[in-house]
């Protein structure tokens, strides 16, 4: 038991606490939203109870994780990324539709559980891992188009496949974690122009050729808002009232009635944010995001090698683009494309991949510390 205790109280003075620290608010705030959630009689207790045990368990992995060597765990890429590309293929064959409310069939269910869970999640960390691993062997070869051709192949795999998928936000997150991480490396600016020449072209052959009238529809409503309200605006719209009648200070989180909103504990739970706590409580979730995204960047920044700065890089496009997707998408700024806020939406896979990713993050601080605190 002594050699327990002391193994427990090293760990706590070698890792990040002030990692850990926010993710457990930001975990905390969640279920505390979600409560007032339930209280209003918009989702069910479950929501609430899974919401607590799989951050407790994410917790608990991120620590496990945390305490492997992230170059270690970067050469078994062999062992893993497999597994999480080919469970994201077995959904074009046994993939099912989370709610009534989603298109996209990108759920595996879990036999004798009644549970399903989304395996594009865990490829977003596997992702992360392997295409870091990849960057540091490539090296200065990213000026070539040999190496650079080899990345953008590793790169476009997830997008693709998600995006055959039906899910075409988990893509997008995907094609900015891929941004980030390309962009961090040193990629030379022809190469940057290039790719904004294509992008520029790729806008009008997506709108024609590949766009459902749906997705169409969902851009053109924010800037014609009187298109329909009542339909494919209809989240947005109660969202948008949610929100606004939340004031400085918010009208409670259990006052017992709130403004409906289709998966307001999922998507749209900032809308929730809005009404219950107000603005001062909204700011409360940015500030706290903010930070994490800043931490992301301070251990990928004092990290020692190449591979621990690309992962760190990758966790921060993680976080902070489906931070601003989903808040652009409870303020109209942003179509509805079914992107979660990281840590405060209710999802079991979300949550728990999440804190997998911020296991990495704490592995890559906690073999780092002789480049962390050097000048």
């Amino acid at each position: 038991m002594k050699k327990i205790g002391r193994g427990i109280v090293r760990y706590f003075k070698n890792t990040d606490l002030l990692l850990i620290g926010l993710c457990a608010v930001c975990s905390a705030y969640s279920v505390l939203l979600l409560c007032g959630v339930y209280n209003s009689g918009m989702s069910i207790i479950r929501v609430v109870q899974m919401q607590l045990f799989s951050s407790f368990l994410g917790l608990l992995a991120a620590i496990g994780v945390s305490t492997f060597d992230y170059r270690l765990l970067a050469k078994l890429w062999k062992l893993y990324y497999p597994v999480a590309i080919g469970l994201v293929v077995l959904t074009f064959f046994f993939g099912e539709q989370r709610t009534e409310t989603v298109d996209d069939r990108a759920w595996l269910p879990i036999p004798f559980l009644n549970m399903n869970f989304q395996p594009s999640e865990l490829l977003k960390i596997a992702f992360i891992l392997t295409f870091a691993y990849h960057l540091e062997k490539v090296g200065e070869d990213i000026k070539e188009p040999k190496g650079l051709l080899a990345l953008c192949l590793h790169g476009a795999m997830p997008v693709i496949l998600t995006h055959l998928q039906g899910d075409d936000g988990t893509a997008l997150i995907f094609l900015f974690i891929f941004a980030c991480m390309i962009f961090s490396a040193g990629l030379q600016l022809r190469y940057i122009i290039a790719a904004g020449i294509l992008a520029v072209i790729a806008v009008p052959v997506a709108w024609l050729y590949i766009m459902s009238d749906d997705q169409k529809l969902r851009i053109l409503a924010l800037f014609y808002p009187e298109l329909d309200t009542a339909g494919i605006l209809y989240q947005q719209y109660n969202a948008k009232i949610a929100i606004g009648s939340g004031g400085g200070f918010g009208e409670g989180l259990f006052i017992g009635e709130h403004v409906y909103v289709p998966e307001i504990y999922n998507d749209f739970i900032f809308s929730f944010a809005g009404q219950a706590v107000g603005f001062v409580g909204c700011m409360g979730i940015l500030l706290l995001l903010l930070a994490l995204c800043a931490r992301f960047l301070y251990i990928s920044r004092k990290s020692g090698d190449l591979l621990g700065a690309y992962i760190g890089v990758g966790l921060f496009g993680t976080f902070a683009f489906q931070s601003i997707i989903n808040i652009g998408m409870n303020l109209s700024i942003l179509p509805v494309i079914g992107i979660t806020l990281p840590l405060f939406s209710a999802g079991g896979t979300s949550v728990l991949t999440l804190y997998l990713g911020i296991g990495l993050a704490l592995s890559v601080y906690m073999h780092n510390r002789e480049h962390l605190f050097m000048n």
